[in-house]
């Protein structure tokens, strides 16, 4: 499970980063059925794709790893903060 925790990682050491939201987004996308853009993933520079591409294996695998569940809360807490920061923007 070293995307999961790869992806955690990176997600958690710069929660505002380019990567780190697309990564965030595919994340919340995986586990609660909702669409995701996959044009998205082009955005990613090379290392970060092929860790998209190694995620998205490794949740097919197996959706109950401890591992997932950490990534997925960081992900959630992440995508809930960035929508309240737009929220509060366009208020």
């Amino acid at each position: 499970m070293l995307a999961l925790k790869k992806t955690r990682k990176l997600i958690e050491s710069d929660p505002n980063q380019a990567s780190a939201v697309i990564l965030s987004s595919l994340v919340v996308s995986l586990e609660s059925d909702k669409p995701f853009q996959l044009a998205d993933l082009y955005q990613l520079n090379y290392d970060d794709f092929k860790l998209a591409l190694d995620l998205l294996a490794e949740w097919r695998l197996d959706r109950y790893y401890s591992s997932k569940v950490r990534l997925l809360d960081v992900s959630v807490n992440i995508n809930q903060l960035r929508d309240s920061a737009e929220a509060a923007r366009t208020a």
